[in-house]
């Protein structure tokens, strides 16, 4: 095992901290960097290339570090000095181990579609948590891959990937810039399943979630925190769904994640258990 001793914050040290912290150092490198037990046993179960184990020399590693850096092939481990660690994890509890993973293209992070897929499209999606929880609950109810549009937080950044829970190396997405390359994807989509549902989602009161058929194929419309649906994705619709709420409530709408995952929910409950 091939490991180099890290002693003072050094360029190589400098490397790690701007993974974590710049967008753009990450995309140079084509990297970045996850921890916890959770979200490195996903990344590993999920075949994506870890180039970098880094850990401490000053502590001993438990059986799960430890076999991890005997089974897996890196280019380089590094072993810090406790306090090192300690600042570049961040964390109160910090991790034993952390991992340098090489990023994916769209080609690699293929979606796989099923014959009868449930797909979801995040309209430039603004907070970290939120696009991290909706990749959590595409995993927990059979959402064959997300797609992201536009200009929208990094879906590499550690507060996603934290906030996924692991799902984040589970569920396999896509990013498209543009409304050319959108209304592509979506007109392929209706030539392949020529059943498929387009269904926008809003606060505002429409069609009901559960008098929808979810049972065919579907692309759900998540809009943007703040804004919703760009007004391209206006038109692309077929039905536009809002959950229903009690007459009694003083809350108007539900978080972005939150909505995301109530209509994920009903569409694995048509399909499941009906």
């Amino acid at each position: 095992m091939n490991a180099q001793k890290i002693f003072t914050k050094n360029a190589d040290y400098q490397k790690f901290e701007v993974l974590k912290t710049n967008r753009n150092k990450r995309y140079k490198y084509n990297e970045f960097i996850v921890e916890g037990v959770r979200n490195i046993n996903e990344a590993v179960g999920n075949n994506w290339k870890i180039n970098s184990f880094i850990y401490s020399y000053e502590k001993k590693l438990s059986s799960w570090a430890t076999d991890l850096l005997n089974k897996i092939k890196t280019k380089k481990n590094y072993e810090l000095t406790d306090d090192l660690l300690n600042d570049l994890s961040g964390k109160e509890d910090t991790s034993e181990l952390l991992a340098v993973i090489n990023m994916k293209s769209n080609e690699e992070n293929e979606i796989i579609f099923s014959e009868n897929p449930v797909i979801a499209l995040f309209d430039r999606p603004s907070n970290k948590g939120n696009l991290g929880t909706i990749l959590r609950s595409c995993d927990a109810f059979g959402v064959g891959g997300l797609i992201i549009t536009g200009h929208a937080v990094d879906v590499y950044a550690p507060d996603v990937i934290s906030s996924s829970m692991g799902s984040f190396f589970n569920v396999p997405f896509n990013k498209i810039l543009s409304n050319a390359e959108i209304d592509n994807y979506i007109n392929d989509l209706k030539k392949k399943y020529t059943r498929l549902k387009v269904v926008g989602t809003t606060s505002h009161r429409q069609t009901n979630i559960n008098e929808i058929d979810m049972t065919t194929p579907i692309l759900f419309l998540i809009g943007n925190e703040t804004n919703g649906l760009n007004k391209y994705l206006t038109e692309k619709y077929d039905v536009m769904a809002t959950i229903p709420m009690s007459v009694n409530s003083s809350a108007s709408s539900f978080n972005v994640s939150c909505a995301a995952t109530v209509m994920f929910y009903e569409a694995n409950r048509q399909r499941n258990f009906v």
